[in-house]
């Protein structure tokens, strides 16, 4: 048990036992397994999804503008408006390559001004994917290296018009969401 869950669990809420993991199915991004546990006294299948990670960038223009990308999401069935971001090429890849990579793949934009903005975990309660988020500055055009099924259109969108989108319930992505409000609180409220 790791120190937060020794310190958040002071014998009010007991354990989950873990009995054994079982491999379903496995693509090309992530593996989803039926996992055996004990949870207050009782025997269960949960679901536990598998992915490696995953980085993402906002990219800052010098006119403060941030670069978006506007893509099909096939889960969603619609175009999504989100920060750039791709998973790692490898387990254990740095995310800061992973986000750098990302940020000449889909924007056609370079960076050496690269630093590293939050964690998160986006869906906690079955799958343990991660991604680094980063801020992209000093911005240097390059071009796109895009994967051969992705279609993006990068959009420049001013942080405010941004932040009304996702109060209006416009923006979902929940990275897009969080990198954004960090954003907005770290550097622009100052």
């Amino acid at each position: 048990m790791d120190e937060m869950n020794k310190e958040n669990n002071k014998g009010e809420i007991p354990p989950v036992i873990r009995k054994g993991r079982e491999l379903k199915y496995q693509g090309t991004i992530l593996k989803i397994y039926e996992d055996q546990v004990i949870a207050n006294g009782h025997e269960c299948k949960w679901d536990f999804i598998h992915h490696d990670g995953a980085a993402a960038v906002i990219p800052v223009t010098a006119d403060g503008k941030i670069l978006m990308v506007r893509q099909y999401r096939n889960a969603l069935d619609r175009l999504t408006l989100e920060i750039p971001a791709g998973k790692l090429d490898e387990p254990g890849e740095p995310t800061l390559a992973c986000a750098t990579r990302e940020l000449e793949e889909e924007t056609g934009f370079r960076s050496e001004n690269i630093e590293f903005l939050l964690s998160l975990n986006t869906t906690v309660a079955f799958c343990d994917e991660h991604i680094d988020i980063y801020l992209a500055r000093d911005l240097v055009p390059s071009h796109q290296h895009l994967d051969e099924d992705e279609v993006i259109q990068v959009e420049s969108w001013e942080l405010k018009d941004l932040e009304d989108l996702i109060y209006a319930g416009k923006l979902t992505d929940s990275k897009t969401i969080a990198a954004i409000l960090a954003y907005a609180q770290k550097y622009a409220s100052r």
